[in-house]
């Protein structure tokens, strides 16, 4: 049957393109418009694939070329071509090819004083323009002129063919030959004065249509530089900010207002970067640099790009297969294993950062050791390696009853209890558990105690040193200027005062430790003040907090704000008030007064717009040739005068906060229990020392198999902050380190069966500097792992090689994560690396099934899944693209063979999805998902069929305690919620094009298939009620979308 009917259409078609006879080619038409009419577009490419463009184009080709063209057939023909050929997609070199394009455009000439012909004629022509190339030829066969003598000024009459010419003008348009041609001819004027005329007449708004489609024309030409420059010197800025003032609160004009939005932005000046150069304000001198390049100046052609020399090409056809280049196809690059990068006798340097691999329990013991932070430090050293004397051991001068009697008295709620269970979000329970004592004696008392352990007896002649002057700390309850310059005593009585009328207790926070640490941060600027914040110490908010809903037309009030500016220019002040380059501009009175010379300050640049209206500039610029950059708006009410404010793009967490946890964390467990090592791993550039901390149990006894169980303890390995600007990382891992050093049973188990090893900022330079990516020397280390340098990337260059040493000597981690922050997704999730799975989503030729591959990489983010409240596994993935291939996880999965290597990302934001869906991330909310990921290693080894005996019956134990907690945790993980596998973002890309500009985000669809078939429908529905040639406002408005 089937056989029969295609054998019919066939017929059909052929005997269409063959007959002579007027009367059977009618039928032949009525036929297959009746055929055309009903079902779907399946009917429509059916019987393109049987050759009904090609017949329905020669048909059209032999008919126009008689000596008189019969429109009772060409008519009804147009409407064929028109339905067919929006589904065709090659059906624009297909009229190119049998000459249609031709004999269209005669018989489009011929017909300009005959509307119901021109129409049709128009509609054809809409259809050949969908393809990009076709609609460059018609250009160059005069169509955009013969276009602009039908679309005329205002009127009533013939508008469905001014509606259908200005459709064909703008699909022209979307050719940049065309585009070049329109402003080349002076279109911009004439579309601008158009649109004029039409918004001066259409009080009625009956013709938004063809309002909005002249726009779209303007659109189209404004993509290109030489557009943009024709549309500002026709005072299109003007004409379009004040024709639409009026038309702001009429929702049924708001497709107009939504154009015209587009092309103010796209055509709105771009503008240097109001800096000196695009080098940092700061110098450093990198090592083995002899000679400095002069600064590079900005100019206009950094930040802009035309493309008005890129040739048209068609989008649109059938053979074209867009794939994803980035991602990696090669199976041996993505299975090979590469050899070593240093000689391996190098590698043993790192044992004396493995001190619990060859130690006796003697050794293991506590004993005083060097400070992290020594005064001593030479700045020249800059990849220094640590001896056996050098790392810095727990210590306490406390006895076990000691210890037993504090976890007595201290309450815990246990992290089982946090558990993703379909909760509402609540505050959790308070941090402070058995064991953890955040150096109480030091806040109460007043003294200080260094990295070593010993106490600072005089902390107010340790602040009046001239060395820092403390002077300059921003405290709100001193002077609110900066600085002030009062006497140092009489600021150290000020800040002593203040901590003592209003004593906080913030768990493994010293204000006075925090002050002796600042002092050995070394910066390249030298700052000698301290953030306010920072000293006082960081309380989370008492609750989550909602998450912003965007307020209806914001976007369109700050973009005609911008706009008007532009316009606008005699209120402006444009005053420099801040300036790292230009410190003499400071001076400014009578306005805000901005500072960033403090620990990961990173404002460059403040200028005053208007009298309350600054713009900020970031204290580094870097960038390549060719940006561009964005300005993010925002308002801020202060709620108090003379008071003194700091702003952040997410809560701070600087490297000084960080060496002092890091001590106060150390001095909080029991040494007996906890075997807790903070040592340096080695010197950064700029001097300071990058930490690195395990963590584990203490043996039981010093009997040789309890060492030989210490010592044959699988490692997981934890890294975080290489770049810089992610805080949200350093807080994910502040919950990381305190759980693990608690005396939850979850974290009793992860000390007594693994060995962590735990970088927590492996970019300390960057932070100190308030760089947000990059390190001093501007690169990101994210992106070294391939062949790091031990003198330009130390920290790089030495976490591989620990890596590499334990993969040697045969304890490759269970599990490598680098913490990270993304900008741009909400929720918390992991990214991995699979082979099947890139060559899957590459749909690489190369078959996937003969490839073995563990599929363990998915087994932790499924657990996190259902632990973790703000976890989600569907923004997981785990394909490897070329353009990572030099990251941490990709590296470490390919040349160490951790097969479970992972980046963890912490959105900025906040959560979309589960127990805290609607809520921005707070510091609580980040320091939880830290101890949850170490509960999901704990499951994650429960699951593994190397699991001992001994810690399945003890955790099973733990979680029938649990409130029933056991089915939850050891039942088989099922399917994730998502199927697909999204593509990894960039962990930091350039802002995005979608703006919403309209409430019903209205785009560019004036080459749909719907519109041209909904003309179409109505010009036969009003040719039956007879008003075919001229339709009133009331008409018109039908056609209104």
């Amino acid at each position: 049957m089937a056989e029969q009917e295609a054998t019919g259409l066939q017929v059909l078609l052929r005997t269409l393109q063959s007959c002579s006879d007027r009367e059977s080619i009618l039928t032949i038409l009525q036929v297959l418009g009746d055929l055309l009419s009903v079902g779907t577009d399946r009917r429509i490419r059916y019987m393109i694939s049987k050759g009904g463009s090609e017949a329905l184009l020669q048909t059209l080709v032999d008919t126009a070329r008689t000596a008189a063209p019969d429109y009772d057939i060409l008519l009804p023909l147009f409407r064929l071509l028109a339905k067919v050929g929006l589904r065709d997609k090659k059906f624009g070199q297909k009229a190119l090819e049998l000459e249609a394009l031709d004999v269209t455009l005669i018989l489009t000439r011929k017909n300009l004083s005959h509307s119901q012909n021109l129409l049709h004629c128009l509609w054809a022509l809409r259809v050949f323009a969908s393809s990009v190339t076709t609609g460059a030829m018609l250009g160059i066969n005069g169509a955009m002129e013969l276009l602009f003598k039908v679309i005329t000024p205002y009127t009533q009459k013939h508008t469905r063919v001014i509606r259908a010419a200005t459709d064909l003008l703008a699909a022209l348009l979307k050719s940049k030959s065309n585009s070049r041609r329109a402003v080349n001819r002076g279109y911009v004027t004439s579309l601008l004065r158009l649109h004029q005329d039409w918004h001066q007449h259409d009080t009625a708004g009956a013709y938004v249509p063809i309002r909005r489609v002249l726009l779209l024309c303007l659109k189209h030409i404004a993509a290109l530089r030489s557009g943009r420059e024709a549309f500002l010197a026709a005072q299109g800025m003007e004409i379009l900010f004040s024709t639409t003032q009026k038309c702001l609160d009429d929702k049924s004009l708001g497709p107009i207002v939504s154009v015209v939005l587009q092309i103010l932005r796209q055509c709105y000046p771009k503008c240097p970067l109001p800096l000196v150069t695009a080098s940092s304000a700061y110098v450093f001198p990198v090592p083995g640099t002899t000679t400095s390049e002069p600064p590079r100046v900005l100019t206009e052609e950094d930040f802009e790009d035309d493309g008005d020399e890129e040739e048209d090409k068609d989008a649109d056809s059938e053979d074209v297969k867009e794939e994803d280049d980035d991602l990696e196809t090669d199976v041996n690059k993505l299975s090979s294993r590469p050899a070593l990068d240093r000689p391996e006798e190098e590698l043993l340097q790192y044992e004396a950062m493995c001190l619990e691999l060859s130690c006796s329990f003697e050794e293991l013991e506590s004993k005083p050791g060097d400070d992290l932070n020594s005064g001593g430090t030479q700045y020249a050293n800059h990849h220094h390696i640590p001896t056996e004397a050098s790392p810095k051991q727990h210590c306490s001068n406390k006895d076990q009853n000691s210890w037993e009697q504090e976890r007595e008295d201290t309450v815990q709620t246990s992290l089982l209890s946090m558990v993703k269970k379909g909760r509402s979000p609540v505050q959790r329970a308070s941090k402070k558990g058995p064991g953890m004592r955040p150096c109480q004696n030091a806040q109460c008392s007043g003294l200080g105690m260094d990295s070593s352990g010993s106490e600072i007896p005089d902390i107010q002649a340790f602040l009046k040193e001239d060395a820092w002057d403390i002077d300059m700390i921003s405290c709100p309850a001193m002077n609110a200027s900066f600085p002030s310059f009062t006497k140092s005593r009489e600021t150290v009585e000020v800040i002593d005062k203040l901590l003592q009328t209003h004593p906080r207790h913030i768990p493994f926070h010293d204000p006075y430790l925090y002050l002796a640490k600042a002092r050995r941060t070394k910066s390249v600027a030298d700052f000698k003040m301290m953030a306010f914040p920072d000293l006082w110490g960081h309380c989370p908010p008492p609750s989550p907090q909602p998450l912003l809903e965007r307020k209806c037309g914001i976007q369109r009030i700050k973009i005609f704000e911008d706009v008007q500016r532009f316009i606008q220019p005699s209120d402006v002040i444009n005053q420099v008030v801040f300036s790292l380059d230009e410190p003499w501009q400071d001076t400014a009175s009578n306005c805000l007064r901005f500072s960033s010379k403090f620990e990961s300050g990173n404002l460059r640049k403040a200028i005053q717009v208007r009298e309350n209206h600054y713009r900020q500039s970031a204290a580094v610029a870097g960038g390549a040739p060719r940006t561009c950059y964005y300005t993010l708006t925002f308002a801020v009410t202060f709620p108090h005068s003379e008071d003194v404010c700091y702003l952040a793009y997410h809560y701070p967490y600087t490297y000084t906060t960080l060496m002092t946890h890091l001590d106060i964390l150390e001095k909080s467990v029991n040494p007996k229990q906890v075997y807790f090592r903070q040592e340096v791993l080695c010197q950064t550039l700029g001097g300071n020392s990058c930490p690195l901390v395990t963590i584990t149990a203490m043996p039981e006894s010093d009997s040789t198999d309890h060492l030989e169980q210490f010592r044959q303890r699988p490692y997981q390995m934890i890294t975080a902050r290489v770049h810089p600007g992610e805080s949200n990382a350093s807080w994910v891992m502040k919950g990381t380190l305190e759980f693990l050093v608690s005396s939850d049973p979850v974290a009793r188990l992860l000390r007594e069966n693994f060995i962590f090893k735990i970088i927590p900022m492996l970019n300390p330079d960057g932070v100190i500097n308030g760089n947000h990516r990059c390190s001093l020397r501007g690169e990101d280390l994210n992106r070294q792992w391939l062949s790091p340098g031990a003198p330009l990337q130390p920290t790089i260059y030495h976490a591989k090689g620990l890596l590499s040493y334990l993969s040697s000597t045969g304890h490759s981690p269970v599990v490598f994560c680098d913490f990270h922050g993304h900008s741009q997704k909400k929720n918390v999730f992991l990214y991995g690396c699979s082979i099947k799975e890139t060559l899957w989503q590459a749909q690489s030729s190369v078959g996937s099934s003969a490839i073995l591959e563990d599929v363990s990489y998915r087994t932790l983010p499924k657990i996190l899944d259902k632990l973790a409240p703000a976890f989600t596994m569907s923004s997981c993935s785990f394909l490897v693209e070329k353009s990572r291939a030099s990251t941490a996880r990709v590296v470490v999965w390919r040349e160490l063979g951790v097969s479970r290597s992972y980046t963890m990302e912490s959105s900025y934001c906040g959560c979309n999805q589960g127990p805290y869906q609607g809520l921005q991330f707070g510091t609580r909310e980040l320091e939880e998902m830290g101890a949850m990921f170490c509960l999901g290693l704990l499951i994650l080894e429960l699951k593994s069929v190397t699991c001992s005996r001994q810690l399945l019956s003890r955790a099973v134990a733990l979680l029938n305690a649990e409130e029933d907690t056991l089915d939850l945790h050891l039942q088989r993980c099922s399917s994730s919620s998502s199927s697909g596998v999204p593509s990894e973002l960039d962990d930091e890309p350039p802002c995005m094009e979608e703006i919403e500009y309209s409430p019903d985000s209205s785009s560019d669809q004036e080459g749909s298939f719907s519109e041209l078939d909904r003309q179409i429908q109505e010009w036969a529905f009003h040719k039956d009620e007879g008003q075919e040639d001229e339709e009133g406002p009331g008409q018109g408005r039908k056609a209104t979308p």
